[in-house]
C-alpha cells in the first residue's frame, strides 16, 4: 500500500456503549472503501475486527482491534474498541493514541453509561470527539431524543452536521447541513446513493441548524467573528477552517447519522472524517518527559517526519501463532523496517524486524511508518505496553496508560498436572495483553487468584486459556483470608522434654502473651536476665511461636497482633538445643491460646460504588444488608459515589448483584481497609466449617 504522511492520516477510536454498533460501523466502512468484498456481520462472525473465537461466539467485542481504509487520498486508522463494562478499560489505549474519538450512540437508547465512560476517557486524554447516532433504521429510533440525550450528557457543543431522512424502516439517507445536499441510499446494503436536493419539509430545520453552527464557529475566533458581523455569514473556506480548529480545541463536537446495519450514511461519514477531523500534525507537538525519572523535565516533540523518531506502545497482543504483536503509534520521525530502536523505558535496544499495518488479524508488511501513523511489529523480546521507543540521542518518554484496579478475584486450579505445568506461561502472555488482569498466589490461603474487572472478564480469560493454550482450569470463589487473635493477657509455661536412651531433648520457657492493636503485627521481647536460657537458644523460642501462630486454635488461620515476652526458663547442659527450645515455644503458644480468649478476624474492605442517582437507595440498602457501614456519598455528574466499609466475605459475589440493581450501569472498586472481629454467630459457622474440613481439631492434643 501507499506510504502516508501525517497530514494524510486520521486516527479514529470508535468508542461507545456495548451494542451501539461500533463493530458494524467499522465493518461498513471497510466494505464501502473496498477493503472487504461483502458487508461484515457481527451475528455471522464475519467482521474484520471481531476475529477472536470468543468474540465470534459471544457476539461482543472483547479487546481493541485495528483496521484501516484508504479514502479519497487519506488513510483512516480505525480502532474498534469494547463497550461492555467488563472490557471497556481496553478502550483507554485506543483513545490515548487516537486523534479523534468517534462516539457511537444508539438511536433508540441514546447516551448510556458506557457512552459516558468512553467520553470521560477522551476528556482525560484531551482527545477531540465526534459522534454518530447509529441504528436509525431500528424500531423506536428517534434522532431528536438521541440528540437531546447527547446535549444533556455532554453539553451544547455537540452540534448536528447531518440530519436523517426518515426514521425506523423509512430511514433512507442523510442531509449534510453545511453543504445543504441530500444523500439518498438504495435499500440493498450496497452503499449506493444518489446526491440530490434535500426534501422540502426539512429545509427550515437545515437552515436553522446551519445558522447555529456558523454562529458557534464564528465565536471561536475574533477574526471569524469580524467576518461574520461584516457579511452575516462565513465563506465555505473560512467555515471549514473554523470547524477544524474548533474540533481540535474541543469546543465543537460534530454529530453524524447512520445505519451501519443497512449501510446508510457510511460514505458521507467517511467524507466528514477526512474533511473535518484533525490529522496528527494538526496538534503541532506532543508532550513527554526527558527521561524515565518521575522528576524528569517535561519536553515537547514536534509531530513531524523531520524530528527524531519516537513511538509509544499502546497495546500488546499475545497471538498463539505470530507470537507477541506490539501495536504502537509513531509520534515523531520515521520508523523503518529492520531498524534497531531504543526502548527508553527499559533502557535496551530492540531489533524491530519488518513493520506492519494491521487489518484485523492480518498483518501487511510496510517499509516505513511516518509521524502520526499506527503500526505493529512482532516478536520483540523486551518491549511491552506503555514503553516508549525514541532516538537514543534525543530521548523522550510518554506517560503510561493507567488501567483500573481489579474489582473481583477468583481462585483458579488446574484440572490436571499437564495444565499446571502450562498455566504460568499461558497466563503470563495474557497478562501482557490485558493490563487490567492480576495473577498472584495468596500466601495465607495458598489459592492462585485471578483478578479482573468483573466475572465476565475472568470467564473470558479462562476460555482463552483453554482455546489458545490448551490449559484447562476450574474457577471457584476465593477463600477469605481470615485471621485470629486473642483478648486476654496470659502467662504460659512451655516445656519440651524427651529421653530416648541416648542424648535427650530439653527446652523450657516461660512467656507472657498479650494482645496488640489491630494491624500492629508481632513483637518478641527478650527479658531474660542472667543465663537461665543461653543467648543462642532464645531466637528458637520466637521461631517456635511464629511457626505455631500460622495455625490458630479456632479455625487454623494465622494468629496476628500480639506481643510475647520471654521472661524465664530452664536449660540442661547436655540435652538442650535449638530444636528443643523451638518445640518449647510451640507448646507455650498452644497453652496460652487455651486461656487467652481467641477470636476470629475478617478483612474489611473499603468499597467505592458508582451508580446512577436513581439506583443509589437500592445499592445502599444492599450494602447495609451485607454488614456494610456507609461512610458517605457524593454526586459526580449524574452518578452517585457511595463509600462504605464492607466485610470481604460479603463482597465475593457482589458484581452480579450490582448489575441486577443498576441494570449493569454500576461499577465498584475495593481495597483492604483493616481487619476486625467477626460477629460471634458468624464466627461459629466459620469455625465449624474449618473443623469439618480438617483444618483444625475440635480438641487440641
Amino acid at each position: 500500500m501507499k506510504t502516508y504522511t501525517g497530514p494524510e492520516i486520521r486516527n479514529i477510536a470508535v468508542v461507545g456503549h456495548g451494542d451501539a454498533g461500533k463493530t458494524s460501523l467499522v465493518a461498513a466502512m471497510l466494505f464501502d472503501a473496498g477493503v472487504t468484498p461483502r458487508l461484515g456481520r457481527v451475528d455471522e462472525g464475519t467482521t474484520v475486527t471481531d476475529y477472536d473465537e470468543d468474540e465470534i461466539e459471544r457476539k461482543i467485542t472483547l479487546h481493541t482491534a485495528l483496521a484501516h481504509v484508504e479514502w479519497k487520498g487519506t488513510k483512516i486508522n480505525l480502532l474498534d474498541t469494547p463497550g461492555y463494562q467488563a472490557f471497556i478499560h481496553d478502550a483507554r489505549g485506543a483513545v490515548r493514541v487516537a486523534d479523534t474519538a468517534l462516539v457511537v450512540v444508539d438511536a433508540v437508547e441514546g447516551v448510556q453509561v458506557q457512552t459516558e465512560k468512553a467520553w470521560s476517557y477522551a476528556e482525560e486524554f484531551g482527545t477531540p470527539r465526534a459522534l454518530v447516532i447509529n441504528k436509525m433504521d431500528r424500531e423506536r429510533a428517534d434522532f431528536d431524543a438521541a440528540l437531546n440525550s447527547i446535549a444533556e450528557a455532554f453539553g451544547r457543543s455537540a452540534v448536528p452536521f447531518q440530519i436523517p431522512i426518515g426514521r425506523e424502516r423509512e430511514f433512507s439517507g442523510v442531509v449534510d447541513v453545511i453543504t445543504r445536499r441530500a444523500y439518498l441510499f438504495q435499500n440493498d446494503l450496497s452503499g449506493t446513493f444518489t446526491e440530490t436536493d434535500p426534501p422540502a419539509e426539512l429545509s427550515d430545520q437545515i437552515e436553522a441548524r446551519r445558522e447555529a453552527l456558523i454562529e458557534m464557529v464564528a465565536e471561536s475566533s475574533d477574526e471569524l467573528l469580524e467576518k461574520f458581523f461584516a457579511e452575516g455569514t462565513l465563506a465555505d473556506e473560512d467555515l471549514l477552517a473554523g470547524i477544524r480548529k474548533a474540533i481540535v480545541e474541543k469546543r465543537l463536537f460534530p454529530v453524524f447519522v447512520a445505519s451501519a446495519y443497512l449501510n446508510i450514511g457510511i460514505q458521507p461519514l467517511l467524507d466528514a472524517l477526512v474533511r473535518y477531523t484533525p490529522a496528527p500534525t494538526d496538534f503541532g507537538s506532543v508532550r513527554g518527559r526527558a527521561g524515565i525519572e518521575a522528576d524528569a523535565p517535561v519536553i515537547e516533540r514536534p509531530i513531524s517526519d523531520d524530528a527524531p523518531y519516537s513511538a509509544f506502545v499502546f497495546k500488546t497482543i499475545a497471538d498463539p501463532f505470530a507470537g507477541r504483536i506490539t501495536l504502537f503509534k509513531v509520534y515523531s520521525g520515521i520508523m523503518r523496517s529492520d531498524m534497531t530502536a531504543y526502548n527508553v523505558t527499559k533502557g535496551v535496544q530492540e531489533r524491530l524486524g519488518p513493520l506492519h499495518v494491521v487489518q484485523g488479524k492480518q498483518l501487511e508488511k510496510v517499509p516505513e511508518l511516518h509521524a502520526g501513523d499506527i503500526g505493529a511489529v512482532t516478536k520483540l523480546r523486551e518491549t511491552h505496553t506503555n514503553d516508549t521507543f525514541a532516538d537514543k540521542a534525543a530521548p523522550i518518554v510518554y506517560d503510561p496508560i493507567t488501567f483500573p484496579q481489579p474489582a473481583i478475584a477468583f481462585a483458579i486450579e488446574p484440572k490436571s498436572r499437564a495444565d499446571e505445568d502450562k498455566l504460568s506461561a499461558a497466563l503470563h502472555r495474557l497478562l501482557e495483553e490485558d493490563l487490567a488482569l492480576r495473577f498472584e498466589r495468596d500466601p495465607q490461603t495458598k489459592d492462585f487468584l485471578l483478578s479482573g474487572t468483573g466475572q465476565l472478564h475472568i470467564e473470558t480469560v479462562v476460555a482463552r486459556l483453554k482455546k489458545r493454550y490448551g490449559v484447562d482450569v476450574n474457577l471457584k470463589l476465593p477463600k477469605v483470608p481470615y485471621r485470629e487473635t486473642f483478648k486476654n493477657r496470659v502467662e504460659a509455661h512451655g516445656r519440651h522434654k524427651k529421653q530416648t536412651g541416648g542424648r535427650g531433648q530439653f527446652g523450657d520457657c516461660v512467656c507472657i502473651f498479650e494482645p496488640l492493636p489491630r494491624g500492629a503485627g508481632f513483637e518478641f521481647v527478650d527479658k531474660i536476665f542472667g543465663g537461665v536460657i543461653p543467648q543462642q537458644f532464645r531466637p528458637a523460642v520466637e521461631k517456635g511461636i511464629l511457626e505455631a501462630a500460622q495455625n490458630g486454635p479456632l479455625a487454623g488461620y494465622p494468629v496476628v497482633d500480639f506481643r510475647v515476652e520471654l521472661i524465664d526458663g530452664q536449660t540442661h547442659p547436655v540435652d538442650s538445643d535449638e530444636l528443643s527450645f523451638k518445640l518449647a515455644g510451640i507448646k507455650a503458644f498452644r497453652i496460652a491460646m487455651e486461656k487467652a480468649n481467641p477470636v476470629l478476624l475478617e478483612p474489611i474492605m473499603h468499597v467505592e460504588v458508582v451508580v446512577p442517582q436513581e439506583c443509589a437507595g437500592d445499592v445502599i440498602g444492599d450494602l447495609n444488608a451485607r454488614r456494610g457501614r456507609i461512610l458517605g456519598m457524593e454526586a459526580r455528574g449524574k452518578q452517585q459515589v457511595i463509600r462504605a466499609q464492607v466485610p470481604l466475605a460479603e463482597m465475593l459475589t457482589y458484581q452480579s448483584t450490582l448489575n441486577s440493581l443498576t441494570g449493569a450501569r454500576g461499577t465498584y472498586t475495593m481495597e483492604l481497609s483493616h481487619y476486625d472481629e467477626v460477629p460471634p454467630h458468624i464466627a461459629q459457622k466459620i469455625i465449624a466449617e474449618a473443623r469439618a474440613e480438617g483444618r483444625v481439631k475440635a480438641e487440641e492434643e
